[in-house]
């Protein structure tokens, strides 16, 4: 409470009956910067900090380098406080590419699973991090703490004076009796208890991330669907979460002052949301719930504050009928949490959202029988190879070879493209697809992540016989004992590997005109068996910016007439009327846009919950997802032959045209 800063105590308790030593390892990834800045660019964001070891202190501290000399200045620390002394050394890490290792994961980052000491790196470094190891030493029955602190201020000496206040275990004590003091004095002040608080915070959770439990239903959200302008008429900007509270009788009141407690909670807490109270009583003379809304919002901004510091966001109490049918109909359908009058308190309401199926933590396939990891052969005469790629095809080819262990020190990619349309695709797979401006209009993410190097795009394979499940590309699922093969050639790139008895080819490349990516994958059976193949596409929808501000506006469908999947996204008006859509040349069996269905909460792609079954996806489609398109069919493969399948990932100008897109292709000689 008194300071910019956070603490977060590990108690560690050692049950067994010997002494243990246990190394703990903190780990914060930085951005000294504003949110947006971060999301548009983060790897050239990130190249203005630098970070400092001090070991008199044993903190970490950074800053931004300044662009403009009118910017804030802006420094931040990290240490840690043991109880007693540490049986080991002091160790530190700045660089994240070091600690994660490239290509791998947060999961099991390198600099935690290999045993080794942290590097020490600090100083300018591309990806920043703050990351302190300290050994803990517990006798048997006894339990050991240590408290990590991360502290931010505006010049060098105020942070190291908060480093130095803080550097003490009496430290956290008294953040922690302070905070305590001051969450009683708030709840105090709003008059409400330690369970409407931990409501409010509920609450705060569907605002922050738009979940589809507190919204709209779908087909409410995809006819009201429309561009940001839309809002204005009403005086909302539509640049903050918008809580949408419907009344209609005065019966109703307990939940307007629940909702109004709640607001002002968030902005105690320093969340911004715009609350638009709706008064949706038939229009009559007597305007008595009118003046009883007016009347409790007065009284809630009549309130003495706890501190003068300005929060966004806004009130606003509208009547249904004084409102265009338009505009009411897209304020339901943007609003991220929609609550009802008549069914109940707040508690009531939150209890009501369903939860969403969680996956396994753990990867879940089983490897393949011994007799079928065939692997491929390194290939031979590649002209200038430095033991991960050289030139092939006379130089028209830039080949790259991963054999197990091995990746590229950074992403190494290939940009296909023609002047309105294009993807690029790194060695392991992946990259995003981007149509008429490649900020504006991503179709798929752009991670910009020279170390983990997500990707928007997966093919998977799944053995029906055995649920085996394995990627013709090096990621998300990689067989560690495999090659893999990337030929980066002018307008495609293919991969090669094979595995589980099959060798798979994908090949992706643009037409010279159209807006659409094409991916052909063959497939050639190496076992004297038949084989049943589950084919499954993964797309993840970005049609904005960013994901996480576009993904709330997005619409599915699948369309009628060629059985495709249709995405749609209104809030920017310059791209209303385009479609993106996706298809397996017509060849789909079973499909879903809900990408927490193909995941599950808290999955990956390296170990989506969908491919668990065998059975068909669900074929969810609409609005208030979080929006993806998933497809599958499944193949038979006869002993030593071979079959092809197509994908198409594409952006017309509207539906008319993304039809005869489809059309044209699925007809094409490929």
């Amino acid at each position: 409470t008194e300071d910019d800063a956070e603490v977060r105590r590990i108690s560690v308790s050692n049950e067994s009956d010997r002494v243990r030593e246990v190394d703990v390892t903190s780990y914060a990834e930085l951005a000294l910067t504003q949110q947006s800045a971060d999301l548009s660019h983060p790897a050239f964001s990130k190249i203005f900090i630098e970070t400092e070891h001090l070991p008199a202190l044993g903190c970490l501290i950074a800053t931004r380098r300044k662009r403009d000399p009118s910017e804030p200045e802006i420094w931040a620390a990290h240490l840690a406080v043991m109880e007693g002394p540490s049986p080991g050394p002091k160790e530190f890490e700045t660089d994240r590419a070091r600690f994660i290792g490239r290509g791998g994961s947060l999961r099991a980052p390198v600099a935690v699973t290999n045993g080794r000491p942290l590097s020490g790196a600090s100083g300018v470094v591309l990806d920043p991090i703050f990351a302190l190891r300290r050994r803990v030493r517990i006798l048997p029955g006894a339990t050991a703490r240590i408290d990590f602190w991360t502290l931010a201020a505006s010049s060098r000496q105020a942070v190291l004076s908060l480093v130095d206040k803080h550097h003490d275990t009496g430290a956290f004590e008294r953040a922690a009796a302070l905070a305590w003091t001051q969450a009683q004095v708030q709840l105090q002040h709003l008059g409400i208890s330690r369970t409407e608080a931990a409501q409010y915070q509920r609450l705060a959770g569907h605002l922050v991330f738009a979940t589809s439990q507190m919204r709209s239903h779908s087909e409410t959200i995809a006819g009201g669907s429309g561009s940001q302008p839309g809002l204005w008429s009403m005086g909302i900007s539509g640049d903050l979460p918008i809580l949408l509270l419907r009344v209609s009788g005065l019966e109703q009141l307990s939940l307007v002052r629940d909702v109004l407690q709640a607001v002002e909670y968030f902005r105690m807490k320093r969340l911004a949301v715009d609350l638009v109270i709706l008064n949706e009583r038939a229009s009559s003379y007597v305007q008595d719930l009118q003046g009883a809304l007016e009347t409790l919002v007065r009284a809630s901004q009549s309130r003495p504050q706890l501190d003068d510091a300005p929060v966004d966001g806004h009130l606003f109490v509208l009547r249904a009928d004084l409102i265009a049918p338009d505009a009411g109909a897209l304020l339901a359908s943007v609003a991220r949490v929609v609550l009802t009058g008549e069914l109940g308190r707040l508690s009531e309401q939150l209890d009501y959202a369903p939860d969403a199926p969680a996956a396994p933590r753990s990867r879940p396939f089983p490897a393949p029988p011994q007799s079928e990891l065939h692997v491929l052969s390194p290939p031979k005469d590649v002209e200038f190879f430095n033991g991960l790629g050289g030139f092939s095809d006379n130089g028209r080819e830039y080949m790259t070879v991963l054999g197990p262990g091995q990746t590229t020190p950074a992403p190494w990619i290939n940009v296909v493209s023609n002047p309105s349309f294009g993807f690029q695709s790194s060695v392991e797979g992946g990259g995003y697809v981007w149509s008429v401006n490649s900020r504006e209009r991503q179709l798929t993410p752009w991670s910009n992540d020279p170390v983990l190097d997500r990707p928007g795009q997966v093919v998977y394979l799944r053995e029906q016989a055995t649920g085996e499940v394995w990627c013709p590309t090096a990621s998300p699922i990689r067989d560690e004992a495999g090659i893999y093969v990337a030929r980066h050639g002018f307008g495609y790139t293919t991969f090669e590997h094979a595995s589980h008895g099959v060798v798979a080819e994908l090949t992706e490349f643009v037409p010279l005109k159209d807006p659409i990516k094409i991916s052909r994958l063959k497939l050639r059976n190496l076992t004297g068996r038949e084989r049943v193949l589950q084919i499954s596409t993964f797309t993840e929808w970005a049609l904005g910016p960013n994901r996480s501000g576009a993904a709330a506006h997005t619409i599915t469908r699948l369309d009628a007439e060629t059985g495709a999947l249709f995405t749609t996204n209104a809030w920017n008006p310059a791209f209303a009327e385009r479609v993106a859509f996706t298809d397996l040349c017509g060849k789909q069996t079973s499909w879903t846009a809900d990408r927490r269905e193909f995941l599950g909460r808290n999955g990956s792609a390296s170990a989506p919950l969908a491919l668990l079954d065998p059975g068909p996806l669900s074929g969810k489609t609409g609005a208030g997802l979080d929006p993806c398109s998933a497809m599958q069919t499944t193949v038979v493969l006869p002993p030593h032959d071979e079959l092809e399948i197509t994908f198409f990932l594409g952006d017309a100008a509207d539906a008319d045209a993304a039809r005869a897109l489809i059309k044209t292709y699925r007809a094409a000689d490929l």
